[in-house]
């Protein structure tokens, strides 16, 4: 191991140049010149290692460093010694570095570090998503150049941080900032995507509106009715008439709870399970004849089934999709009108198919006939005890098993409504036939 220069070992190299000097100075004389020698000499080899050691750090620039002797060892080793640690320490804050940007781009929000002044100093891949930049073209830009909102530009200035800032961008997302010192000069932005949010928000707004809204007629029509049945002069036949009409109100408000509980169990069970047997043919036999029960004769329905198609899924959920399905075809059509279900293997899967020969929908109402409580005619829906949900359960009970609901309407052309399984989730035609046979 090789100790640091001192100045003894500096003096003992010079004495060590200057001996022979004095050696040959006391034998044949003129020490002063060969001691004028032996310092040329020794500025000579010192000129010669600093050579080495220029050589070696411009231009050869390789990992070990040039055979030193005396007292120029220890200092090529010292230097290399110190290279070697600088390289560790390079590499590890360059580890350091790829572990921050590494977990800096795994953040679900968008970051950037900018300057106190607002230059961008780094930013990560969502916030060039989310944001627009991009990086590294816009290394130093001034943030205010590329975010040119007047609110962002005034809550930068004022450098009120304690609260977030949220603002609606023009890629229509609502993005939410909040702004932190990071280091010294230096400011960390983060910005994260409330649009969904704000989204869920207002349907929560408006689901709880929507809610209010459907109770309170019948609440109003219970209470006015009770507040004459308290008249004791109230005659036998409005009593009658009274009666039935709060029946049918609390009919359709146990309707209405029931199907809101149905939607909420379905969109509280995000996964479903695929490995229960749902027998859709016999789910649509029983469908065919509460179907007729319910429409009384006034409609002519016709049920074209594949006895074999049997499919994987949730049994609970199917059979809300499909009796909604078929249960508005009654409800929304006028007396007279022909219903048709199928059920049949299609190439693209197992398909539920219903059209009728009704008035149809205008084409404007399709799009949003799957919202929460949308109806195409209010007044005829709250006289036929619709609530708007039964499509949105469709929605909803589909989407579990993979499939989406389309609608095709005109108006004076009737109205179909198909959803298809994927092939993956229909049961097999022989362990079919080998169920049905046990």
């Amino acid at each position: 191991m090789l100790d640091r220069l001192s100045w003894k070992r500096l003096a003992l190299e010079l004495v060590l140049f200057c001996l022979p000097a004095l050696l040959l100075g006391v034998i044949i004389g003129y020490l002063s010149w060969l001691l004028l020698v032996s310092v040329l000499a020794a500025l000579a080899w010192n000129f010669y290692n600093q050579h080495k050691l220029s050589h070696w750090l411009w231009v050869d620039r390789s990992m070990t460093p040039p055979a030193g002797r005396w007292n120029w060892q220890p200092l090529f080793y010292g230097l290399y010694q110190m290279q070697q640690r600088n390289r560790r320490r390079r590499r590890e804050l360059a580890l350091l570095i790829k572990r921050f940007r590494s977990g800096a781009e795994s953040l679900p929000d968008a970051v950037v570090i900018t300057t106190v002044e607002g230059n961008i100093f780094w930013c990560n891949g969502l916030a060039q998503h989310l944001l627009g930049f991009r990086w590294p073209e816009d290394n130093g830009q001034h943030i205010l150049n590329l975010l040119r909102y007047p609110q962002f530009s005034h809550y930068l200035q004022q450098q009120a941080f304690s609260h977030p800032l949220t603002l609606q961008l023009n890629n229509e997302h609502h993005v939410e900032f909040r702004v932190m010192p990071y280091a010294e000069g230096q400011l960390l932005i983060v910005a994260r995507d409330v649009s969904q949010m704000r989204q869920l928000e207002n349907v929560r707004r408006n689901f709880f509106a929507n809610v209010s809204h459907e109770l309170r007629t019948p609440l109003t029509v219970l209470q006015g009715y009770l507040e004459m049945m308290s008249n004791e002069s109230l005659d036998a036949a409005l009593c009658a008439k009274a009666l039935d009409t709060m029946q049918e109100q609390a009919r359709r408000m146990d309707g209405l709870v029931t199907q809101l509980l149905t939607l909420s169990r379905i969109e509280a069970t995000p996964n479903v399970k695929m490995n229960e047997w749902v027998d859709i043919p016999l789910m649509l036999r029983v469908l065919q004849r509460e179907a007729q029960s319910l429409s009384g004769g006034k409609h002519a329905m016709i049920f074209r089934v594949n006895e074999q198609l049997k499919v994987f899924g949730n049994q609970e959920q199917l059979r809300s999709a499909v009796s909604n399905l078929v249960y508005n075809a009654i409800t929304h059509t006028p007396a007279g009108t022909n219903i048709a279900v199928s059920w049949q293997q299609t190439p693209h899967g197992a398909q539920f198919q219903i059209d009728d020969n009704g008035p149809g929908i205008a084409a404007e109402h399709l799009p949003r006939l799957t919202e929460r409580f949308y109806r195409v005619d209010p007044a005829r829906s709250r006289q036929t005890g619709g609530s708007g949900l039964g499509l949105a359960i469709v929605k909803h009970a589909l989407s579990h098993h993979h499939a989406r609901l389309e609608i095709y309407s005109e108006l004076g052309m009737g109205t179909r409504f198909i959803f298809t399984l994927p092939n993956r989730l229909a049961v097999p035609a022989d362990l079919s036939e080998k169920a049905a046979k046990n």
